[in-house]
């Protein structure tokens, strides 16, 4: 059979066409994302009432969307769910569960090839378990890093969560112009292996970024909602929860 062949030919381009489109089969890090409410909702336009970190999301590093036939349920997950509604918030429809679903759906999913993860619950509760295990909040306070007015530096949260846990996070901040003399913390990352251990969150380059319509790397996903990883030298404003009406207060 000669090499320009039309049956060789296709052949060839259908093998190009699955390397280049089939992302890598099993993941090899979970990155444990938390919100800080105020940031997100002065980006958002929601009306912040939450003076603590919540769940955005846990996301292995590869694959998005692995299984779109695999529904999202409530019903599976009713145990959990005052749970969720409290540390997992939709800050955009509190009254909804559409941010779960889309979780799901998107990093879910993925995170099911593993069997400890391999169904809705197991996926929820275990994001659940590290978040309160994790206890950003505490960990923080402990080292007088607080919600205020002043200004903190980079390696001082980075340092107080890298002390306590042994790993180092990523941390991701608001830049609100180029030449800005002060960023705005808004998210903090910390990263598990399969066996759920901390890891350090290292940049890691993946073929799923891609995916995202980004050549760049995992950062990617957050490019898209305003966060970006924070400078190291320019201040950072950790924003106190703003002043709530008295209407506010009644609810």
């Amino acid at each position: 059979m000669r090499l320009d062949s039309p049956l060789l030919l296709c052949l060839a381009a259908a093998l190009s066409s699955a390397f280049v489109i089939s992302p890598p089969h099993m993941w090899t890090k979970l990155i444990l994302t938390h919100h800080w409410p105020s940031t997100f909702c002065s980006m958002e336009h929601c009306h912040p009432n939450i003076s603590f970190w919540t769940l955005h999301g846990l996301w292995p590093d590869k694959g998005i969307n692995c299984n779109s036939s695999w529904h999202f349920n409530s019903s599976q997950i009713e145990d959990l769910l005052p749970d969720m509604k409290k540390s997992w918030p939709d800050l955009l429809n509190p009254l909804s569960s559409g941010f779960w679903k889309y979780e799901w759906h998107k990093h879910g999913t993925c995170a099911a090839r593993a069997a400890s993860l391999n169904s809705q619950h197991k996926y929820f509760s275990k994001a659940l378990e590290l978040y309160h295990k994790v206890d950003l909040d505490s960990i923080l306070k402990k080292f007088d890093i607080t919600p205020s007015e002043k200004y903190y530096t980079f390696p001082q949260i980075e340092g107080a969560i890298e002390n306590f846990y042994g790993v180092k996070p990523k941390i991701q901040c608001i830049h609100p112009s180029k030449n800005a003399d002060v960023q705005v913390l808004g998210q903090i990352e910390i990263c598990f292996g399969p066996d759920f251990t901390l890891l350090d969150c290292e940049k890691q380059f993946t073929m799923e970024a891609m995916y995202e319509g980004n050549g760049d790397n995992f950062i990617a996903f957050d490019k898209a909602s305003g966060f970006s990883v924070c400078d190291h030298v320019t201040p950072v404003y950790y924003p106190p929860l703003p002043q709530l009406t008295h209407t506010h207060r009644l609810h």
